[in-house]
């Protein structure tokens, strides 16, 4: 089960990073860019490293 959540957010986190690299107006990708912030901080507390998690989420909200 674990690795499947894993695997999951590793998905996420590469689908995320896909769509800023591919998407040319920078509005967008700022969106983007902010919810691959999120999910690395997802995959970080899924990978049982929270703290790595708190400080993706605190530097990803001062950019």
């Amino acid at each position: 089960m674990a690795d499947a959540v894993v695997v999951l957010a590793l998905l996420l986190v590469a689908g995320c990073a896909t769509a800023a690299v591919l998407n040319r107006d920078p509005t967008h990708q700022a969106l983007v860019l902010s919810v691959l912030g999120t999910t690395l901080a997802v995959l970080f507390t899924v990978l049982q490293a929270p703290d790595v998690g708190l400080s993706q989420l605190a530097v990803g909200s001062a950019l």
